[in-house]
């Protein structure tokens, strides 16, 4: 009787919202309240068309899986409907009430562990930004620069903004003083107000949806997604992200980072060196310019790992829109990284373990693999670690980048229809912050290196030698003499000629392989043109 008490009121209550959500909603179609620039009852807009579009996800995913085996076809074919369905509900729910939201679609967008019809719907949110009037901008760079007139300090200044995205936009200047060509990134007016108002609403849905649905915690994304905000909307924090990250890559040339300009920037407006480029994925660019793309790739992936295995301080937003590939570079190009607003600081104590799990995932070395995941704290779910970053199981026979078989693939299938959400949500909670922050980054670069047609071994391969040279650098902690830390710097010098050796095997297997792809396309192409030409000098003979 008592369970089904409180079964009653969690739908109780859930109706309650649903019918608050749905007088909210209502009211978003008055004209004062879609015209008025009051930040209080623009928020409260917000809050509501958010309220209404999650308490009406909630109350689908409830009663469309209600009564369904979770292990037959049809509840997965359900399944996949209502993630479709939900998604595309909260797409349009972001759409309409921007900044903030644009920018939370984009963060689940980036997450591996949500699923695929989440990720491929809102990932549109990346190209989704409307720009403010200049006006408004103007005010804002004003109130911040301290002067009258934009002539003042700019010789010129494009009033139409070269990029805009969800929080900011970017405008194209050139100062009075040396003529030096700028990018001024100017933060949207009201942002930190409306940030406090809809992080409070985010928290309070999220806190909401784990009471109704006990298996789905999402406060610990809302957290992470709060902590990222805060940090891009102070454009001085961002600046010395930027600095930093450029004096990592100084002996880098095929990385480029602007200059900061220190005396135009604040916490709201930020100016750097304008650099020329065209986004990273392209592919009619790159055409255009003889760039090839699993090169493009191949850098991508190597700066990627210099900056999670090594540096130990990661650019977390490398979406195709912060990554511009320059044709300038003493290899024919170079790669323009840009918006640092969101970098993070990996645990010292990560970074090693992080790159001693992937020597253990190189060599397959599951025992290893075990250990590092009891470690990190997820038990047994480190048996999946391999599936989520090669590609294959952790028992699996196949080399480095070749994937599953069909049997291992079947068995994997059968494998996961056990786990439970409970089980998901345990797993994503046990992992430290660190490794969730390498998680999403890794997703972006998968994604990215897919569109440019690179085989999934040249990412791997990256990952792995510099997983080794991280590991290199640290010292042996169990021996302060300099006889334990030359023999430490041996052992790991000779893990590395190991498995560079593996590495220019599987190298040359794919040089082989990309060898073998181009001919049988060229020769097709040539079959194609014989066919053409044949068919041209019969073709009056068949007429006549």
């Amino acid at each position: 009787m008592v369970t089904r008490r409180r079964i009653f009121n969690k739908y109780l209550i859930a109706g309650v919202i649903a019918g608050a959500g749905v007088t909210f909603q209502t009211l978003t179609s008055n004209s004062f309240l879609s015209s008025t620039d009051s930040p209080f009852i623009n928020g409260v807009v917000r809050s509501s068309r958010a309220l209404f579009t999650i308490t009406s996800t909630v109350i689908d995913y409830k009663f469309s899986l209600n009564g369904l085996n979770p292990h037959t076809d049809d509840y997965r074919l359900t399944l996949s409907e209502l993630h479709l369905r939900s998604a595309n509900r909260i797409l349009t729910m972001c759409e309409a009430n921007k900044g903030i939201y644009i920018k939370a679609g984009q963060f689940v967008a980036a997450i591996r562990q949500v699923p695929k019809e989440y990720s491929t719907t809102l990932s549109s949110l990346q190209d989704h930004a409307i720009p403010f009037q200049f006006e408004a901008i103007k005010q804002v760079l004003v109130s911040n620069l301290g002067f009258n007139c934009l002539s003042e300090f700019f010789f010129s200044f494009d009033e139409v903004p070269v990029a805009s995205a969800s929080i900011a936009q970017v405008h194209h200047a050139v100062l009075v003083k040396d003529r030096q060509e700028v990018a001024v990134k100017v933060q949207y007016p009201g942002l930190e107000y409306q940030m406090k108002f809809d992080l409070v609403t985010m928290s309070l849905l999220s806190k909401s949806v784990g009471w109704i649905f006990p298996g789905y915690r999402f406060q610990r994304l809302v957290t992470e997604f709060e902590k990222s905000i805060a940090s891009e909307l102070d454009f001085i924090a961002e600046a010395k992200n930027l600095e930093r990250i450029r004096e990592n890559f100084k002996d880098n040339s095929m990385v480029r980072v602007p200059n900061v300009f220190w005396d135009f920037t604040t916490k709201q407006v930020m100016t750097m060196e304008f650099c020329r480029g065209r986004k990273v994925d392209d592919l009619e660019f790159l055409k255009e310019r003889g760039i090839s793309e699993v090169k493009v790739a191949k850098t991508l992936a190597e700066v990627f790992a210099e900056m999670i295995f090594v540096h130990g301080f990661l650019h977390g937003d490398l979406h195709p829109g912060n990554i511009l590939v320059s044709p300038e570079g003493k290899n024919g190009f170079s790669l323009v990284l840009l918006d640092f607003g969101i970098c993070k600081q990996l645990n010292e104590d990560f970074r090693l373990k992080y790159c001693e799990l992937w020597e253990a995932l190189v060599v397959k070395d599951s025992a290893k693999i075990q250990e590092i995941g009891e470690y990190f704290g997820v038990g047994k779910y480190s048996r999946y670690f391999p599936v989520i970053f090669t590609g294959r199981t952790i028992d699996s026979k196949s080399t480095l980048g070749e994937g599953m078989s069909v049997e291992e693939r079947n068995n994997l299938k059968q494998e996961l229809k056990s786990l439970k959400m409970e089980d998901i949500s345990s797993f994503m909670e046990s992992l430290p912050t660190d490794f969730l922050t390498v998680l999403r980054t890794d997703g972006l670069l998968r994604s990215l290196t897919s569109k440019l047609g690179a085989p999934l071994r040249v990412r791997l391969l990256a990952y792995a030698e510099y997983a080794l040279y991280g590991l290199s650098l640290k010292s042996d902690s169990k021996s302060d003499s300099a006889i334990g830390v030359v023999l430490f710097r041996f052992k790991i010098g000779l893990r590395y000629v190991q498995l560079r050796l593996l590495f220019g095997i599987l190298g040359l297997v794919s040089w082989l392989e990309s060898i073998k792809h181009t001919s049988t396309r060229r020769f097709k192409d040539l079959l194609a043109s014989a066919g053409f030409v044949v068919r041209n000098l019969y073709r009056p003979l068949l007429t006549t």
